[in-house]
């Protein structure tokens, strides 16, 4: 199930259509119930080409009983020139609602949390829905990840997938690459980049959103894709490593951090080994998400 089939989750759904997936049948829900049924149809058309096949339908939360997987979608959209934290207060109430109906039903599956600020309202969905933390994912940093990897790539001229780095921490400004764990094919890449270059990489993947919302208006294809892999992660038990917002029970925290996912959601989270600077920008990473839940509060 898509709760929210504005810009984001239209776009999830359309990926979905457009790679190899486990899913089966897919239920789009809005609070605008023409638009959910309009983006079902539309959607629908596209099947026939379509390297996957499943059944497309708009319904209500009740639908959620039977579900596997809730993907939030729902909220107000960053405007420009706004920050990710000043979104809380505004959405913090919509997903509370959304986690509710969809728990009324008898939903006893996997959140998956996209909504923004990302890592704030995915511990408003644990409280909210009394479900295990393995079982309430956010998307955490796979985007901003996903955008690192594409700099880094673009820069050494090989491809993406070939890098292997991560951005932790907040969805957010606040987030940062731990260099001393990214490599490409085993080559640290401290080596090779010196501190400008890393800080240039930061500075793009920081403000790569703001860009994108100040020219178009709004992100939604790469978030799209990303959520797409976290979906037939989970789905197919594949218990990759991704870089998703998940609970640490240490902070009493969700932030985007390397984990193993699976059919039953987090399988355990990596133990990154920091450098004391790294350990400070987490540190701060943290404070700052914690700050958000406390204006939610």
């Amino acid at each position: 199930m898509i709760v929210g089939t504005g810009n984001v989750g239209a776009s999830i759904a359309f990926a979905m259509l457009n790679q190899r997936t486990s899913v089966k049948e897919l239920i789009l829900t809005d609070i605008n119930h023409a638009d959910a049924a309009g983006e079902a149809m539309d959607l629908s058309d596209a099947l026939t080409v379509a390297p996957s096949w499943l059944k497309i339908h708009a319904s209500d939360y009740a639908a959620a009983h039977d579900a596997d997987l809730c993907i939030i979608t729902a909220g107000v959209n960053q405007k420009p020139g706004e920050s990710r934290t000043d979104l809380a207060t505004r959405n913090a109430a919509i997903i509370r609602e959304i986690t509710t109906s969809v728990m009324s039903s008898g939903f006893t599956g996997i959140f998956l949390v996209v909504t923004n600020p990302v890592d704030a309202l995915t511990a408003v969905v644990l409280k909210t829905s009394g479900l295990p933390p393995e079982r309430v994912i956010g998307s955490g940093t796979i985007l901003d990840s996903a955008r690192l990897r594409f700099y880094i790539a673009k820069y050494l001229e090989i491809h993406p997938k070939s890098v292997h780095a991560y951005r932790i921490g907040e969805h957010g400004d606040s987030g940062f690459t731990p260099w001393s764990c990214a490599n490409v094919g085993g080559e640290n890449l401290t080596s090779s980049f010196r501190p400008r270059r890393r800080q240039d990489f930061e500075e793009r993947v920081r403000d790569a959103a703001y860009q994108i919302i100040e020219q178009k208006g709004a992100t939604h294809y790469g978030i799209g894709a990303c959520v797409v892999q976290i979906v037939n992660c989970i789905l197919g038990d594949e218990r990759r490593i991704l870089p998703v917002s998940c609970y640490d029970d240490f902070n009493e925290i969700y932030y985007g951090y390397p984990a193993v996912v699976g059919r039953h959601g987090i399988v355990r989270r990596l133990d990154l080994k920091l450098t004391e600077e790294e350990g400070i920008a987490l540190q701060k990473s943290i404070n700052a998400i914690k700050s958000t839940l406390q204006e939610i509060k």
